[in-house]
């Protein structure tokens, strides 16, 4: 065996690294420099009269299992400690650890040692603990401390004394002596453990810190099932399976799940004063590891904020654990510690290398060499410097992108009403709490079932009676079991329940009801069932996630020369900060995950991604709306448009100033193809009598008896649909109704793009009628005057409206972002930089009302600005706000330009009408193409730089502005034909002038760019059945945006003043809090809210301020010894490099309960 040198040094001088040995003279006062306590402490009192250093080493000794001893970051760790002059290293033998007594371990004066698994066998951590007892060594991390780092319930009650943010939690434990530690009762949708209740999506974890097999639950309204993580696998962490039932064996904590957006932090801290972060992709998004070249887990450091530098700092001295790894969940604006490793090094980081060793070696001699009075020396002292990229020319860098976008194909929507007023029905409204509203939405499961359970019993009640009345009421009673039947199985996403309480009863809504209202309370039930997205649905948001890609600068190594991976590029080196929102209907939310899936090249099941990178928006109705509830204008004009639509004779030029004031060529054209109303409707009704006539032979006919259609649906559920618009079309009387109008349409679209074979006749006519009708009161439905639009629009898009300006606002500094840390990140050249994309999901009502404010909210004057009225033109020309419409913001910051300038921001706007439909492609408005020129920018020829500094990543470039801008073109005289490539290429030399760029391709073929490499990937996607986006305007200033929004927002803001009044008046006390978890019951256990939150929403904007005092607490010593291995972000934002212009005014929230970006409380999102 080797032995470690007196000087600790060999005969060349180098540093000494030795194995240890057991040899009794090598233990002894002679045995090479590795001396016991009592005589170090001799040699230093021999020595205290001399000024030359002592010869004697400290001697560090490693205790832990080989392969750990052995590990590359403890080899390099090691050797840059002994460098340290009076330093030497001792590895214990692993066979000496598990074989011989302690008093036969090599002697050291610093001991690290640490608890894991052997290849076969486990580290006895109490033999370490009795030889530390004896030889008393200095302890870099606690023996005892490591026992209770075993055992999760322990770690989480440390965690809890130290008032360190953890998730909500609670504990089951399974023991025969403690029964009342065990009282799980589980539901569809939610676990109560001991009196503690967790609604999906929770995660059961093992008590056990050694067992990995941590298990994330799904509620029923993303898809059900569960996720299995485990230690990794080749490639694989975690897999998804369609289990819903927690484990009934073992004792576990269940703790509420956090969204992280698909990101997960860790922590190494080396003593309280220093942390180094890491951000990986979260193992339980979709399983698949990311591995570099050499087939290493690929992690980016990132920069922690000042408490998170606080809970580092809490974490090691909590736990007495000098090394220690912790991982840190990033959520609703706050950070949380789920786990605590215990001693833990960062892999393949040099610069972490050099710092541990250097701290560790400070350390160790200032504890056991105090004589040389080793001041604190903390790397990265100068670290809070902000780096601050620079740019060539004027190039323009991409900062924000904002995309609000329709769901994607869905089945038809259907829904049936009826009033009930039997008492099972007042029973189930008042057990669910309908009386506190006086409205109740019942769409789980266990509440579907209730509903189903009444209808069966009312209709055996029912059985004999021949009554008409009763008839009618049976016929709707049977429908109401029928769909609640369908598919075997309840799914809040397929059904749901609405009941509505009337006081006296159901006015006379329509000449159906020819009776007068029974007098007493009912209740109106409505039924809504459909509109679940359908597979096409699913493909068509994952395609325009890849494709959405090309928007971003292009991409750099493993992705150069590929378009659109520019975004995975950002996206994986935590540049990328990327926020997805959905409405709560289960296809928008569907869509969104899907689209996720694509954007970012995400593997395997959607229900994954929708509860970790989806956010449910159910906050002030920034992305919902409650279709029952129109405003008085909506009313007034739906009212107008019946009247005309109900006119028995051509129309009339009065009918057309008063239908289509605004002078729509498409509203004109379908106008136009109408003629008479009354006469198109007898024509619509007599096709859909035709086709149903003819599902009801197919039906007849044995051959049809196995028929499957599209998406699983028979053809007695296609009669059904088809049966029931026949009957609510037209009344008694031979009225139509018009309400029913996009229904018809609906049906008949999907059933021409889905159901074709089955070659019914005349569909195709259907189909042009109903377009035609329904492309006049579908738009003219939120308003058929601007002013009617405008007001409409901003009762659906306020909070919307209010959000996007703050994500435009706030694009430059935000301490929630995961932002790659500078000085550890090899190979990404900009660190610094980071893009901010939000996404918003929604359905027609809010696209089609964000439109409206754009075009007629006074955002430009069509007179004076040539390309915004050819914008308008081409809107005006455009049909339908079809599945997958788009509108898209992006912000782009001149660095070159004063930032007091209005030039330095420059906004775009661009606009796609969605999914393609039936018709005939030539009569296919024309855009202008993707970025076109503008008036203002046709002079600008000048080579404008580049994104990055290009000297050192030469491939991360954008698209220069230049050569954007520069390119005037024809919209007529862009190729339409098929197989036309029109994608944006980030490969196109700098110097073609005369293509137009198209973001995402009009073609069914691949690029032959793409093809050429062979590699599969799909880079610019194709999307065949997508519209590619339209530039509406590129030259706008963010000032000019701004003060629009601010415009909008203050109008609205006063309209709708007197309105929420009236409604607070209506549900002053019964409706607080609804839909949302009240502020006095946070689900996490925290310190007050205070010493956690930042800011009020404007004075985060507006301050110059200082950040507040609290940092002072984390103070060890000198304030100046408080480091991590990143930089905090600054906690006040600056308005002269964010805000160019002094009519700023800092913009609420659009509700407390959402985040001022990330600020959200937990609870105010399901997932």
């Amino acid at each position: 065996m080797s032995e470690a040198r007196g000087e600790g040094r060999d005969r060349s001088g180098n540093p000494t690294f030795v194995v240890g040995c057991v040899d009794e003279d090598h233990r002894g006062s002679e045995g090479g420099g590795m001396k016991n306590e009592g005589e170090m402490r001799k040699g230093e009192e021999e020595d205290e009269d001399y000024d030359s250093p002592p010869e004697r080493q400290i001697v560090v000794g490693i205790c832990s299992m080989m392969k750990k001893s052995n590990s590359k970051p403890m080899t390099q760790i090691m050797e840059r400690l002994c460098k340290f002059e009076y330093i030497t290293v001792v590895i214990f033998p692993e066979e000496v650890i598990l074989n011989q007594p302690v008093d036969k371990w090599p002697l050291c004066d610093c001991l690290v040692s640490f608890h894991s698994k052997g290849t076969n066998q486990r580290f006895p951590l109490d033999k370490a603990v009795e030889y530390a007892k004896l030889r008393n060594p200095l302890l870099i991390n606690d023996l005892n401390m490591q026992f209770y780092i075993q055992d999760r319930r322990e770690v989480y009650r440390i965690l809890l004394e130290e008032g360190i943010d953890l998730p909500r939690y609670a504990v089951l434990t399974r023991d025969p002596d403690r029964p009342e530690e065990c009282n799980l009762v589980e539901g569809e949708d939610h676990v109560e453990v001991n009196g503690e209740v967790f609604p999906k999506p929770f995660v059961e974890k093992p008590v056990s810190a050694e067992d990995h097999n941590v298990y994330i639950y799904y509620p029923t309204s993303a898809g059900g099932g569960s996720q299995r993580l485990f230690r990794k696998i080749g490639s694989r962490s975690s897999v998804y399976s369609p289990e819903s039932c927690v484990r009934k064996t073992g004792s576990y904590i269940y703790e509420e799940f956090m969204p992280t957006d698909g990101t997960d932090v860790k922590v190494y801290t080396v003593g309280p004063d220093y942390a180094h972060a890491e951000a990986r992709k979260s193992p339980a998004l979709d399983g698949k590891v990311e591995r570099d070249s050499e087939g290493k887990e690929i992690r980016y450091p990132v920069m922690l904020t000042a408490m998170e530098k606080l809970v580092a700092r809490k974490v090691c001295l909590a736990f007495k654990q000098t090394v220690c790894g912790f991982d840190l969940l990033r959520a609703n604006g706050h950070s949380f510690v789920c786990d605590v490793n215990g001693f833990s090094f960062v892999k393949n980081s040099m610069k972490y290398y050099d710092d541990c060793a250097k701290v560790l070696g400070n350390m160790v001699m200032r504890e056991l060499a105090p004589q040389f009075h080793i001041p604190w020396s903390i790397p990265l002292e100068a670290e809070d410097i902000p780096i601050v990229p620079t740019t060539s020319g004027t190039m323009m860098e991409l900062r924000c992108v904002i995309a609000v976008i329709r769901h994607g194909d869905r089945t038809p929507k259907q829904k049936m009403k009826m009033e009930v007023r039997h008492p099972l029905f007042f029973s189930l409204f008042e057990k669910y709490g309908g009386y506190k509203s006086g409205k109740l939405k019942l769409k789980k499961p266990k509440q579907l079932q209730e509903v189903l359970d009444i209808a069966r019993l009312l209709l055996a009640e029912l059985g004999q009676h021949t009554d008409y009345e009763i008839e009618e009421k049976k016929g709707k009673l049977e429908q109401l079991k029928t769909v609640l039947e369908m598919y075997g199985h309840f799914s809040g996403i397929n059904r749901k329940v609405q009941l509505t309480y009337l006081p006296n009863g159901q006015p006379k809504a329509s000449s159906e009801e020819e009776e007068g209202p029974k007098e007493g309370p009912s209740l109106l039930l409505v039924l809504k069932w459909g509109g679940e997205l359908t597979p096409a649905g699913r493909v068509q948001a994952e395609e325009l996630g890849r494709a959405f890609r090309c928007m971003y600068p292009g991409g750099q190594g493993d992705y150069a020369g590929f378009p659109g991976c520019g975004l995975l590029r950002l996206h994986s080196t935590y540049r990328h900060d990327l926020k997805i929102y959905a409405s709560d209907e289960g296809r928008v939310q569907m869509t969104a995950a899907a689209f996720a899936k694509g954007l970012l090249a995400l593997e395997g099941e959607l229900t994954p991604i929708l509860v970790q990178m989806v956010k449910s928006a159910n906050m002030n109705g920034m992305l919902d709306s409650d279709s029952e509830s129109l405003t008085d204008c909506q009313q007034r004009v739906k009212v107008r448009l019946h009247e005309i639509m109900q006119k028995d004779q051509d129309f009339t030029e009065a009918d057309y100033e008063k239908l289509a004031p605004t002078g729509s060529p498409s509203l004109v054209g379908s106008m136009k193809i109408i003629g008479n109303p009354v006469r198109t409707c007898d024509q619509v009704y007599a096709l859909i009598q035709s086709l149903t006539s003819q599902i009801r032979r197919r039906l007849e006919d044995p051959k049809s008896a196995d028929l499957q259609l599209y998406h699983s649906e028979t053809l007695e559920l296609m009669l059904q649909r088809w049966s029931k618009l026949e009957r609510d079309f037209r009344n008694k009387s031979g009225r139509y109704d018009i309400s029913k109008i996009p229904d018809i349409y609906d049906c008949v679209k999907y059933d021409t793009q889905h159901n074709a074979t089955l070659g019914l006749e005349d569909t195709l006519e259907l189909f042009r009628l109903s377009r035609a009708l329904a492309d006049i009161v579908i738009p003219q439905e939120y308003g058929i005057n601007k002013a009617e639009k405008m007001d409409i629009a901003q009762a659906y898009c306020l909070p919307l409206m209010k959000k996007i300006q703050l994500d435009m606002q706030r694009t430059h500094e935000d301490e929630a972002v995961n932002k790659l840390h500078p000085l550890y990140s090899r190979g990404v050249m900009s660190p610094g930089r980071h893009v901010r994309t939000r996404l918003y999901f929604t359905s027609e009502s809010h696209v089609h009302s964000l439109l409206s404010i754009f075009r007629y909210g006074g955002l430009l004057d069509e007179v004076k600005d040539q390309q915004w009225k050819q914008a308008m033109d081409y809107l005006s020309a455009v049909s339908e706000l079809n599945y997958m419409t788009q509108i898209v913001i992006m912000l782009y910051e001149d660095n070159n330009k004063d930032p007091g300038s209005e030039e330095r921001f420059h906004v775009e706007l661009h606009f796609s009408p969605g999914v393609k439909g039936c018709e005939d492609e030539e009569n296919i408005p024309l855009g202008f193409g993707f970025r076109p020129a503008s008036a203002e920018n046709q002079e600008k020829q000048t080579n404008q730089g580049s994104l990055e500094d290009l000297s050192q990543d030469e491939t991360d470039r954008a698209l220069p502005l230049s050569e954007t801008v520069s390119i005037k073109r024809s919209p007529m005289s862009r190729n339409r034909k098929t197989g036309s490539m029109e994608a944006l290429s980030e490969t196109l030399p700098t110097s073609s002038k005369g293509a137009s760029y198209r973001l995402f391709p009009s073609c069914s073929r691949q690029s032959p760019e793409i093809k050429q490499t062979g590699l599969g990937f799909e880079g610019c996607s194709m999307v065949p059945s997508i519209y590619p986006l339209e530039t509406l305007h590129n030259s706008l200033s963010l000032k000019q945006v701004d003060k629009f929004l601010n415009a909008v927002c203050e109008h609205s803001s006063d309209a709708h003043a007197k309105t929420m009044k009236a409604l607070s008046a209506l549900f002053d006390t019964s409706n607080q809090g609804y839909g949302q978890a009240p502020p006095s019951e946070s689900p996490v256990r925290r310190p007050p809210a205070k010493a956690l939150s930042g800011d009020p929403p404007a004075k985060a904007l507006s301050s110059n301020s200082c950040p507040a005092p609290r940092m002072s607490a984390m103070a060890s010593g000198p304030s100046s010894t408080v480091s991590s291995s990143g930089p905090s972000s600054p906690t006040s934002v600056n308005p002269a490099i964010h805000f160019s212009f002094s009519e700023y005014t800092a913009t609420p929230s659009p509700d407390p309960t959402e985040e001022l970006e990330d600020n959200t409380t937990p609870g105010s999102t399901p997932y």
